[in-house]
């Protein structure tokens, strides 16, 4: 088993004390914030240190690689994004602050996030269509390390797809700009240019999530191991139940206590240095 310690700030004596813990063999420099410890040993110790030290931890089989993947799903706001898209639109309706304490609940999993996107979508009613593209124009970021992560993920093979619970208006566009090779997330009905404050069709929520993975999962021929999935908040779950690899990134409590790996210091671009 190998240990992967990441951060931004490394220091040589957390790494000493991090390899005397797990009792590693050797110590590998993978970049200046990503080190490998070999022959490590889970101890009970080493998440507590990891966290007081603000470094991220992962225990990854040794000889594991990138290659063995065949495609990474990323939820799309808050994981992909630095943003949350329907926070940012209820801003240019005045009712952000509404909107986002919704979203926080959902998040926690204190509500179901069918119900969630019902009642923030009902506050956006008679918005006009072009604040969506205003947001997209001004408040569009994406999370630390996403581009370089997905550029090299491309790179050997790797399919790539969002499902957000979010709109389409935004996960199309993301997935244009970014090549990814599929996108599904949730419609807004508009009539005369204005959002009606409804969805259209079936939400795409937490169990919506996990069944479109698996479907293309399937379509692809691969298996559940050779499966990336990344996500932030309860609505993430299914979807990360349907991989071989869970990366809760910079997530709520409940989607950490089901994920392989944590990234809670680190950038998308941490999955990089996991694999060999």
């Amino acid at each position: 088993m190998n240990l992967i310690i990441q951060g931004s700030d490394i220091q040589n004596n957390d790494l000493r004390a991090i390899a005397k813990l797990a009792q590693a063999s050797r110590i590998d420099r993978i970049t200046d914030e990503a080190f490998r410890m070999i022959d490590a040993q889970p101890q009970a110790e080493i998440p507590a240190y990891c966290e007081k030290a603000n470094l991220d931890y992962a225990f990854v089989p040794a000889g594991k690689k990138l290659t063995d993947f065949g495609l990474i799903s990323m939820d799309m706001d808050s994981t992909l994004l630095a943003i949350e898209s329907i926070d940012e639109i209820a801003d240019m309706h005045n009712v952000k602050p509404q909107v986002a304490e919704i979203t926080q609940r959902t998040m926690r999993g204190d509500i179901s996030f069918a119900e969630s996107l019902t009642q923030r979508t009902a506050l956006l009613k008679d918005l006009p269509q072009e604040a969506l593209q205003k947001v997209y124009d001004e408040r569009f970021r994406l999370s630390p390390g996403a581009e370089k992560m997905l550029k090299h993920v491309q790179s050997i093979g790797i399919k790539t797809m969002v499902i957000s619970g979010g709109y389409t208006f935004f996960a199309d566009r993301v997935k244009d700009r970014l090549g990814l090779d599929y996108a599904f997330a949730n419609t807004f009905e508009v009539q005369d240019g204005k959002l009606t404050g409804q969805v259209l069709g079936k939400i795409i929520g937490s169990t919506g999530k996990g069944e479109i993975l698996k479907k293309i999962r399937e379509e692809l021929g691969l298996s559940k191991e050779q499966v990336i999935a990344i996500g932030d908040g309860a609505n993430d779950l299914k979807m990360l139940e349907e991989a071989g690899v869970g990366i809760a990134f910079h997530a709520k409590p409940i989607l950490k206590e089901q994920a392989t790996y944590s990234f809670n210091h680190i950038g998308l671009d941490g999955i990089l240095n996991l694999f060999e």
